[in-house]
This record gives structure tokens, C-alpha cells and sequence, in this order.
């Protein structure tokens, strides 16, 4: 029988090009750079296409954002997503929502009460405006949580603890709301402490997205019904308002986001909710050196 005359691969060959390059690849996906940038490129798709859709488009998107940020973290993440179990998650969402609609109730009653702002109803269909804010304000709270405190605030954390990651994830918070009418320094400042560091302390305090989501629904959903401006945007709602005296109170034509009042109430908030947090031991310290190796 005559041997093969195929040449036999040398025992040292390295592996074939294209397994290398997959491998390379999915090292670089998995990394926490890599996927939190898969996760934004897509969630940030995904809202372009359904934040303003007609009917439940918006709420379409925002499930779908859901599904979305769960393959990411256990495809490219390599863990658990104990953040978004639907075990409790109602009861996470209701706990965050009464908060966020008690909070803004006393924002907007305060600013009230010292004169910055009266209300007019504006006449709209009832059921037709409540339905659009409903939805815009879902895709919004979902998505927005789901990259700065889902992606972003838990990639950082695990590098450089919990402290850094909220600063880190307010920072960048307020400067995204820099887009909209009468955005500068001062409300990209207040947006950064009573949305960015707060909906992070809350994160850290429930570890759940369903509790931060439910802050972050109510307090926009309530603003866009009462007609005040929310990070420069009018939407329509059931009232329009009026404002009155410094900015520094009513939040002028950015809306009560600028308003000094959100701001330090907003405080009052965060330090018991982080102080929680720490006891319980779901903030977790920079890593070092000798632990990350």
C-alpha cells in the first residue's frame, strides 16, 4: 500500500488564520470595553428606531432593549443578569416609581409653593396624551437605564469599584442632556447629581433596573404631563406653565432639571441610599492590583 503523498501538518503549525482572528475577536468583544460598546451601538439603534414610533412602538422597543442588553451580558459579558430577573421585578418597579413620583410631586409642589410656576389645563385629549407619554417615557427610562447603570456603571465598577463608576456615569449623564434648549454648565451639573448620581445610588442600594426604571418613568412622566420643559424638550402635556422669578428656582427654559430645589432635595436621597448600599455590601471597593492579576 503506498503512503499518501498529502503533506502532514508540522506537530508546531500554528492554528488557521480565521480561528485565530475568531478568537481575537471574541477576547476583544469580551472584554468590558468591548461589550458595553456592542451594547450601546445597538441599544442606541434600537431608540432611534422606536423612541417616537406610532402606538406601542416605543414600549416594542424598549422589550426589545431588554433582550438586547440580556444576550449581551451573557453572550459577550460572560455573566448572570440577576439586574433584570422578572422575580420581583413589578414589585422593583413600583418601589422605584413611587419614589420617583413622590420626588418630583415635592419638587414641583415647592417650586410652586414659592412662586415659580402656575399651571394652565391645556385642553389636549386626555387619553391620547397620556398614552404618547407613556410610551415615550418608557423607551426613554429603559433604554437610558439600561446603558448608563446596566452597561456602563457595572463595567466600570468592576475595574474601578462602585464610587468611581457612579461619578464616572454622571459625569456622563449630564453631558448627554447638553443637547437641549437652555443646557450649559450649571444644568448639565444638576442633571449629573439628582439623575446621574442618584439613579446610580439607587442602582447600587436595589441592584435591580426595574427599581432605577421606575424613578426614572415617573419623574419624566410626570413632567411631561404638568407642561414643564424636560432637559429643554416640550412635549405636549395636559397643562402648560408659566414661570416666574430666577432661574435658579424654576429651572427657566431647560425646566425644573436646573432648578436648584431637585438638586439638593436630591441629596437628602442619595446619602441614605448609599449609606444602605454600604451596609448591605452591594458597593464594592476599586480592585487592586495584586487582586486583579
Amino acid at each position: 500500500m503506498r503512503p499518501s503523498s498529502a503533506p502532514v501538518p508540522s506537530p508546531s503549525a500554528g492554528p488557521e488564520p480565521d480561528v485565530t482572528e475568531r478568537s481575537r475577536l471574541q477576547r476583544i468583544a469580551r472584554s468590558p470595553l468591548g461589550w458595553v460598546g456592542c451594547g450601546l451601538v445597538g441599544l442606541s439603534l434600537i431608540a432611534a428606531l422606536t423612541a417616537t414610533g406610532p402606538g406601542p412602538v416605543p414600549a416594542l422597543g424598549a422589550l426589545a432593549a431588554v433582550a438586547l442588553y440580556a444576550w449581551v451580558m451573557r453572550r459577550l459579558a460572560l455573566r448572570a443578569t440577576p439586574e433584570i430577573a422578572r422575580a420581583g421585578a413589578w414589585r422593583e418597579a413600583l418601589l422605584g416609581g413611587g419614589l420617583g413620583l413622590a420626588f418630583i410631586l415635592v419638587v414641583l409642589g415647592l417650586i410652586t409653593l414659592f412662586g415659580g410656576y402656575s399651571f394652565t389645563w391645556a385642553g389636549h385629549d386626555f387619553a391620547g396624551v397620556l398614552w404618547a407619554a407613556v410610551m415615550m417615557q418608557l423607551n426613554a427610562a429603559v433604554i437610558e437605564e439600561l446603558t448608563f447603570r446596566g452597561l456602563a456603571l457595572q463595567a466600570l465598577e468592576q475595574r474601578r469599584g462602585s464610587a468611581a463608576a457612579i461619578t464616572v456615569t454622571a459625569v456622563f449623564f449630564g453631558l448627554a442632556h447638553l443637547g437641549g434648549t437652555g443646557a450649559g454648565l450649571w444644568s448639565a451639573v444638576a442633571v449629573a447629581v439628582q439623575a446621574g448620581v442618584l439613579l446610580g445610588a439607587a442602582f447600587l442600594w436595589r441592584r435591580s433596573i426595574w427599581f432605577v426604571v421606575g424613578v426614572h418613568f415617573t419623574w419624566n412622566l410626570v413632567q411631561q404631563l404638568a407642561g414643564v420643559p424636560l432637559s429643554g424638550h416640550t412635549p405636549d402635556g395636559l397643562y402648560t406653565v408659566d414661570t416666574h422669578g430666577s432661574s435658579l428656582l424654576t429651572g427657566g427654559i431647560f425646566g425644573l432639571e436646573a432648578s436648584v430645589v431637585p438638586v439638593l432635595l436630591s441629596v437628602l436621597i442619595i446619602v441614605p441610599m448609599l449609606m444602605r448600599a454600604r451596609r448591605q455590601g452591594t458597593m464594592w471597593p476599586r480592585r487592586t492590583r495584586r487582586a486583579e492579576r
